[in-house]
């Protein structure tokens, strides 16, 4: 058994796994790119600890991939009540067409609920 679990733990060294999905940058990359150009402060920390990916005169923006678009909605409300700044959602669009259809969904709820929407591409940063 011993020799088993050496010869797994060898095999994971030499052939690592990638846990997470292929990005093409992280998301602070992108995070620190707009927020830099929209002159916002990066993490802006609540009351309560969490923090605005982004927070300028004006919006209150969560940074995710596109696949994450409901995620964005729920914390950019969040963030917009906490912050009485507009919710906004900065969507990253790392698979071209393969993102539209995320990009669709939160529009249509954007719409419906008064969240700005932007985009990012990597070859923006």
């Amino acid at each position: 058994m011993k020799k088993f679990i050496l010869l797994i733990s060898i095999f994971f060294f030499i052939f690592p796994v990638k846990v997470e999905g292929k990005r093409l940058h992280k998301e602070i990359e992108y995070q620190k790119y707009w927020c830099n150009k929209h002159n916002g402060i990066l993490e802006y920390e609540l009351d309560d600890k969490t923090r605005v990916d982004c927070l300028t005169k004006e919006l209150a923006v969560e940074v995710d991939f596109a696949n994450k678009w409901a995620e964005c909605v729920g914390q950019s409300l969040y963030y917009g009540i906490k912050t009485n700044k507009q919710p906004a959602c900065l969507l990253i669009m790392e698979n071209g067409d393969k993102d539209l259809k995320y990009l669709k969904r939160l529009k249509y709820t954007a719409d419906q609920k008064k969240i700005k929407t932007f985009t990012i591409k990597p070859e923006q940063i």
